[in-house]
């Protein structure tokens, strides 16, 4: 690689670094203004609206039938369902905190991997890690909750959220996608956005938009930043680098999001989360490297979409 490319690359990853880490913040500001279900719903409409667009006029192949149209909408639906509960919990949860909890995904994809036929295994390593992991993860909320940082129901929740998008990584797994990945991205932030604004819908939240400056700023920012930009450069970054390599902003987004919480929210940043911080940290480190597949081969990957 051309040492101009490899500068791009770096700029690229540095860029989904900040722009994902600070979605958690974006998202704290917004919903103070803005019911949850439908700010979440609204984002990924329009940025599955944009993505899809996009797709048809640069001549992207989109899914062949029926049953592709719907495997890729199940996968939105888990996957950005998962991120509707994140802004759920972020009506009381600090974001940084909340960036903390999300960063478990490739534990419980490790989870959900073993169900997978010649899916990636983990070794006693991993599984250290995970026991780490969650001791962190209980570390950060039981001795937290006193402080405000974040309660029991804020944990369940962002860990709820967490295994749903895990849910919808590893399903996309079971079978081979048709159509080009800008179309099915498309397709999934289009459905999720659709599921999404209906729950709001629903549960009666129309009634209690508020429409502020913030939070269209908010909005805005999640949507070009957040989904556009921020998923084209980690597409871009996949096309230079293993997969392996790309997926390490993984652990960078939890240090953005709680270095911008405490900056700019002036969420406090206690010894007991930088400790837990540590903690699950480690432990995801431990299960990713550690995956191998059947055939005893390091297999360490991070799928995701634009958070």
């Amino acid at each position: 690689m051309a040492k101009r490319e490899e500068t791009t690359v770096i700029l690229a990853y540095i860029a989904v670094c900040i722009l994902w880490g600070s979605t958690f913040l974006a998202i704290r500001i917004g919903v103070s203004d803005f019911p949850p279900a439908l700010f979440a719903g609204i984002r990924f409409l329009i940025a599955g609206s944009l993505v899809l667009f996009y797709a048809y006029y640069k001549g992207h192949k989109f899914p062949g039938d029926f049953t592709d149209v719907r495997r890729q909408a199940i996968v939105g639906l888990f996957l950005l369902g998962g991120n509707g509960l994140v802004v759920w919990a972020e009506q009381w949860v600090y974001s940084g905190v909340a960036a903390l909890l999300f960063a478990v995904v490739p534990m419980f994809n490790a989870i959900l991997e073993r169900f997978l036929p010649n899916g990636p295994r983990i070794g006693l390593k991993g599984w250290l890690g995970l026991l780490l992991g969650f001791f962190g993860v209980g570390l950060l909320v039981l001795t937290s909750s006193d402080t405000k940082i974040i309660d029991v129901s804020g944990g369940i929740i962002l860990l709820l959220g967490a295994f749903s998008w895990s849910v919808g990584s590893v399903y996309s797994k079971t079978f081979k996608a048709s159509g080009t990945m800008i179309a099915n991205i498309g397709l999934q932030m289009f459905a999720g956005g659709i599921g999404l604004t209906i729950a709001g819908l629903f549960m009666g939240e129309a009634n209690n938009i508020h429409l502020t400056s913030k939070g269209l700023g908010a909005l805005a920012y999640l949507i070009v930043f957040g989904s556009l930009l921020g998923y084209s450069s980690y597409i871009y970054i996949l096309q230079k680098w293993p997969a392996s390599k790309a997926g390490t902003y993984a652990y960078v987004n939890p240090v953005v999001g709680v270095i911008l919480g405490a900056a700019i929210l002036g969420e406090p940043v206690s010894p007991k989360v930088f400790i837990s911080a540590v903690v699950i940290l480690g432990g995801v480190a431990l299960v990713q490297f550690s995956k191998t597949n059947r055939n005893g081969e390091q297999e360490s990957s991070l799928r995701s979409l634009a958070k």
